[in-house]
């Protein structure tokens, strides 16, 4: 059972959190400051430390310090949208705003905990990466990358074939130079091959090379990659896409350490360390036929998993400052900042292009810029669509057991862009909740509430009306 210590000093506040947390199964702890939570408790005990920004004697940022490697997540009141981007900056998990919805509490713990390991295994996850958050050119902090550099670090010194995993932009190719670069290789060339960008006719000639007069238009002899990576290492990036005669071939030179040269009779041993990459599922490939499953098992051998952005916790505001210092040296521009509500955009946006997205949107806010100071707008994510967005995945989270969440009576899964979305749920709440509760439930203000109510052509009804057509319209958009 997962522990948890809340530092409130509100009495009603902190007994009603801890009746929450313990019907959702988690062991709770209370204390009413920071000096009785460092008097009373050993923080490495818990899995999640849950302080309000304000305490008597100390504020509960002081709290992230004390509490070391287990995550602290703070409760601040609406209007302290620049303490709690403060509190991300001292290295608090998260924020959430009070008065909080308990679903949203509930979400809250259960992802953070999710994401992190318990802290009284901090110590030896602590060991994995030392002092520091980054390793041959990647950047991260959190548990999962921790992991992923001390998996590096045993794989590295040996010949086995590395798989990557991860989705689109999460970075494959520095964690195989990363490999390489540790390997006993590190002297010898790396080639990398991205196999989605050569079309299937051309594929084998690039791996295996050929000799003259294999086919038409070969005049010379030419070496493949295979070859002239001999002694080094040979990066596969997107293996997927493979097309199944270059996976049968390719599937001789990982069993017999040779090649054979299209065209050629004799066979070439090679000395090549081989590590793949891709975004998706082989297993499920194998099982479908669109991949070799003889191949898939020769691959497979150790496996590094990349976590994508919207997981990283903390390390995804730690990158985009480390991205914002270099994109501004390059662009020869002075000391540039991000806003609190850049901030906030940046730790809330799902990142579906993961790092090379953040990275592509600091380029460009930099480029872009007139002042010092970048908003969420020159990253070009719409804070307030972002907001509703996080509404409507938590509401699609929640399980009903908590009777003062908000719930729409269609299902949250089914594909509405966010504006009708918006519409939608006001359309379905407005007669019921005042203009005040609409703009908290979507995370909005009531200024932009009435703004996108004014662009929609939904004016605030005076009296009962049948909204039921205008949902249904919504609908069928």
């Amino acid at each position: 059972m997962q522990k948890i210590l809340i530092v409130e000093d509100e009495p009603v506040i902190r007994t009603a959190l801890r009746r929450l947390l313990e019907r959702h199964d988690f062991q709770v702890s209370e204390a009413g400051s920071v000096q009785e939570a460092e008097k009373d408790h050993t923080f490495n005990d818990f899995d999640l430390v849950i302080s309000d920004l304000r305490l008597p004697g100390a504020p509960g940022t002081d709290l992230i310090k004390k509490a070391g490697d287990v995550p602290v997540l703070i409760m601040t009141s609406y209007a302290s949208l620049r303490s709690a981007v403060d509190s991300m900056r001292m290295g608090a998990v998260d924020y959430i705003a009070k008065p909080f919805d308990h679903g949203d509490m509930v979400i809250a713990v259960q992802r953070i905990i999710a994401d992190h390991p318990s802290g009284r295994f901090a110590e030896e996850s602590a060991t994995i990466d030392g002092s520091s958050p980054a390793m041959d050119g990647i950047i991260g902090n959190c548990p999962s990358m921790r992991l992923l550099f001390e998996h590096i670090k045993k794989m590295a010194p040996t010949d086995s074939t590395v798989l990557v995993l991860g989705e689109t932009g999460t970075g494959k190719e520095l964690v195989a130079r990363s490999v390489h670069e540790s390997s006993l290789r590190a002297d010898k060339i790396m080639i990398s091959v991205n196999c989605a960008a050569i079309p299937d006719t051309l594929i084998e000639s690039e791996l295996f090379g050929y000799e003259k007069g294999a086919f038409t238009g070969a005049n010379a002899s030419r070496m493949g990659l295979i070859e002239a990576a001999d002694g080094g290492t040979l990066f596969l990036d997107e293996i997927g896409e493979l097309p199944m005669e270059a996976q049968a071939r390719l599937l001789r030179f990982i069993q017999e350490g040779e090649i054979r040269r299209i065209g050629s009779v004799h066979s070439r041993k090679v000395n090549v360390r081989l590590i793949c990459a891709t975004h998706r599922n082989l297993q499920i490939l194998a099982a479908e036929g669109l991949f070799r499953k003889d191949l898939f098992y020769r691959i497979n051998v150790l496996c590094l998993a990349l976590p994508p952005l919207r997981e990283r916790g903390k390390d995804i505001l730690y990158l985009a400052e480390r991205m914002l210092e270099t994109q501004t040296g390059r662009a020869g521009k002075g000391i540039m900042r991000l806003s609190p509500r850049a901030i906030q955009a940046i730790t809330t946006y799902q990142w579906p292009g993961n790092v090379r997205e953040l990275e592509h949107a600091i380029e460009r806010a930099v480029v872009l810029s007139n002042s010092e100071e970048i908003d969420n707008e020159g990253l070009g994510i719409d804070l307030e669509l972002v907001n509703i967005n996080r509404i409507r995945g938590q509401q699609s989270l929640n399980t009903g057991n908590n009777p003062s969440t908000v719930r729409t009576n269609h299902d949250p899964g089914e594909d509405l862009s966010l504006e009708d979305y918006f519409q939608r749920f006001v359309l379905e709440h407005q007669d019921s909740m005042s203009e005040t509760e609409l703009a908290q439930k979507l995370g909005v203000s009531r200024k932009c509430l009435w703004e996108r109510r004014q662009r929609f052509g939904m004016p605030r009804n005076k009296g009962n009306v049948n909204n039921r057509a205008k949902i249904t319209a919504v609908e069928e958009k």
